[in-house]
């Protein structure tokens, strides 16, 4: 079995196509193999945020279909920054430059980007689609939409914002102290217990401070990890909300994102509709090639896998130091 460690913003992944298994999975077995490999404390080489897996599309209109397992075993709709790592391999095994790629909800429009540097190769892919209703961000607030309104039942003057991207993100725009305090994993554990009656299926919850016109920083705990280096769709959704807030930029304007993992590059677009959509632009790092057996790794045993290092983590650390310079 050949996989790919990849990573978006240090939101690291394991992509899997479905062509390099010794045998098909079941949907049981695909869950159990994604806990087993992104374990952080058991898992493969450190383990990871979640197991990308390409299979071929619905037909020859997209390269290719990514589903995202999170390391829980639960699945999610869509993963930005992972979906840049899924465009590159798809280009690389099709010689394609401007595809589309089938994901849960939505066949998405991805293509190639300048460099971020030397050996930080980057995508661009579009995030959509876009929804403020409480129906399809399975929310149970007693409102049909949130937009910048504080929530009572969270025990906090903050405000936030819910938008489906066509993940579910919960967002609110802080200071600095409280954008790394405690209040983000307090608010977040408690939407992702599964009891809650406000978002019983769980919900992406971002912190987001703005830094300068254009450019902000994003802290977020995603459903089915917890705290990520960084999270694409939340970067996305949090680029939108800062659209529609902040008088200061408007659609079409290129924002910088900073995260915890690094940087990445927003616009918000908006169709004739009026319906949002946002390009999502950052680094597609491939750090390792992996080889292991699958029984072996449906089993959580790592010994005899190989681990082939591409040298491009230490390309994007250099990139990543010199944004703090």
């Amino acid at each position: 079995m050949k996989m790919l460690k990849v990573h978006g913003s240090n939101n690291d992944f394991f992509i899997l196509p479905a062509a390099n298994l010794t045998k098909p999975l079941s949907e049981a077995e695909l869950k159990l193999l994604a806990q087993k490999l992104c374990d952080r404390k058991s898992g493969l080489h450190g383990g990871a945020d979640g197991v990308l897996y390409v299979t071929s599309g619905h037909d020859a209109s997209v390269a290719g279909k990514m589903r995202v397992i999170n390391a829980d075993g639960s699945e999610a709709s869509m993963c930005g920054n992972g979906l840049r790592t899924v465009a590159r391999y798809l280009s690389t095994q099709n010689g394609l430059t401007d595809f589309k790629v089938e994901t849960m909800h939505a066949d998405l429009e991805v293509k190639a980007a300048p460099a971020f540097a030397k050996g930080v190769p980057a995508f661009d892919v579009e995030i959509s689609p876009v929804s403020f209703k409480a129906e399809d961000l399975l929310m149970h607030i007693g409102k049909e939409q949130l937009i910048n309104e504080t929530v009572p039942q969270l025990g906090s003057n903050l405000k936030f914002t819910a938008v489906a991207v066509p993940n579910p993100h919960l967002i609110s725009f802080v200071d600095h102290e409280t954008l790394m305090g405690e209040e983000l994993g307090r608010i977040a554990t408690y939407l992702n217990d599964g009891q809650n009656p406000l978002f019983p299926d769980g919900v992406n919850v971002s912190f987001v401070e703005v830094l300068a016109t254009n450019k902000i920083f994003v802290r977020t705990y995603e459903r089915g990890v917890g705290y990520t280096n960084a999270c694409g769709t939340a970067m996305s959704a949090s680029s939108l909300v800062y659209s529609l807030l902040y008088p200061e930029t408007s659609v079409e304007d290129l924002i910088t994102v900073i995260n915890p993992g690094g940087m990445v590059k927003t616009k918000v677009h908006q169709r004739q509709d009026g319906s949002y959509w946002m390009s999502l632009i950052g680094n597609a790092s491939f750090v390792a090639k992996v080889e292991l057996e699958q029984a072996d790794a449906m089993q959580g045993d790592f010994t005899k896998a190989t681990w082939n290092e591409t040298g491009e983590q230490a390309a994007y650390e250099e990139f990543v130091a010199n944004l703090k310079k």
